[in-house]
């Protein structure tokens, strides 16, 4: 497998060592092959929002797999799957199921063309789609993370129509749309971005990208597949209280398998085949094991005073990390929203990818080692954010700034 790992982040390339090998995973813990334990607190990029095998979705998916593991037909557990989606979501009225985050923001991107007319998009640098062609352009995660050039083997006339902006730069963007009037077709980004670290919308940012697709005619799509059930049931755009025209989800909606979908207006979404001309499909769309697993997951996040606990366990975390590097001297700078956070070594505020750059690179390096010799296992990059789940003890936050104190004063 090249690099030895079946996709970029997962390598140890920019902490150094060996990525570990995994075993086993179970609530808020995972255990590598030699029988190590860890604190997890990348919950598989995001879905493990209950934490790791949590006992209702495992015994949904054992009743599930006695029907077979694939229909590549319709099923009912599609019907109430997409409803759930529908009355979480602000922005979704109709709904399309596919297999990855990735699948999804190539639907939507090709929606939106499809229903504007318009060839064009703005995206924002270090915002991370999926890997194709037309995304990787000043794209975050492991693109960032790797120091690759975007990608070779992306042709220009793909990414020609892909224009970039700053996040949180509302200027850059009027000025694009003041440079291409009526050609763009929409803007996606990630509402709260995951993928150059954490990095939230200043205030006005996205009611701000809201105003301006909607007075051009071009679309606005909130990029949630991190976000989406994360910082609150209904997502970014329920938190922030803004509206866009299209989502994209994955991650948590699959429950842990294999799961992405995109959805919004029901007159943007009727395009789509076979209600309309635009053409999209996947034989493992819909799958009865992910649709089952997503729903068990949303019954379960459901329940009151979940994103309470969420907020609760993440704060103290990040407040905890805050402090410890004050005691021990480094410049650090954290935040969190329910039960996602991020922190850079850095004294500065981090606004968008540029200022996520300027952070300690090598001292995060050695944080990282650190922790994961004391049993804590942190994203190995700068540029991803880090999850907690409901599985997450106060015990294992205390274990967690225990571990950071030792390693910060040993830096």
């Amino acid at each position: 497998m090249p690099g030895g790992v079946s996709s970029p982040v997962r390598a140890f390339k920019s902490v150094g060592g060996q990525p570990i090998v995994f075993d086993k995973v179970k609530g808020a813990y995972i255990w590598d092959v030699d029988g190590n334990q860890y604190i997890d607190y990348v919950g598989t990029w995001g879905p493990a929002i209950c934490g790791h095998a949590h006992p209702d979705v495992i015994a949904a998916l054992h009743d599930a797999l006695e029907k077979g593991t694939s229909f590549g037909a319709p099923s009912e557990l599609e019907n109430v799957l997409a409803q759930k989606v529908i009355d979480a979501v602000p922005s979704i009225e109709m709904v399309r199921f596919v297999n990855s985050g990735t699948e999804a923001c190539m639907g939507v991107l090709r929606l939106m063309r499809a229903f504007t007319g318009r060839d064009k998009i703005i995206k924002f640098e270090g915002c991370y789609h999926g890997h194709a062609d037309m995304f990787l352009v000043k794209a975050g995660s492991g693109v960032a993370t790797l120091g690759l050039p975007d990608s070779p083997g992306v042709p220009k006339s793909t990414t020609q129509d892909t224009l970039t902006a700053p996040y949180n730069d509302i200027e850059a963007v009027k000025a694009l749309f003041k440079d291409n009037p009526k050609t763009i077709a929409g803007v996606i980004l990630e509402p709260v971005v995951g993928n150059s670290g954490f990095i939230p919308p200043d205030a006005n940012f996205l009611k701000g990208l809201r105003d301006i697709t909607k007075e051009d005619g071009a679309l606005l799509v909130f990029d949630e597949v991190m976000t989406g059930f994360r910082i609150a049931y209904g997502g970014a755009q329920e938190k922030f209280g803004v509206t866009p025209d299209l989502t994209t989800l994955g991650k948590v909606i699959g429950g842990g398998l294999p799961v992405g979908a995109y959805g919004g207006r029901q007159d943007i979404m009727s395009m789509v085949a076979p209600a309309g001309p635009m053409y999209q499909a996947g034989t493992l769309s819909g799958n009865p094991l992910a649709m089952t697993a997503g729903i068990e997951t949303l019954k379960l996040l459901e329940k009151p005073g979940t994103y309470e606990q969420l907020n609760k366990i993440t704060q103290k975390l990040t407040d905890g990390l805050l402090e410890v590097a004050k005691e021990t001297g480094h410049a650090v700078t954290t935040g969190q929203i329910s039960a996602m956070f991020g922190m850079f070594f850095t004294d500065k505020p981090v606004h968008n990818y540029e200022d996520a750059k300027k952070s300690d690179l090598t001292k995060f390096q050695g944080f990282h080692r650190g922790m994961l010799e004391r049993g804590v296992y942190l994203a190995p990059s700068q540029f991803e954010a880090g999850f907690t789940s409901l599985a997450h003890t106060d015990e294992d936050i205390e274990r967690t700034l225990t571990a950071a104190k030792e390693v910060m004063s040993s830096l």
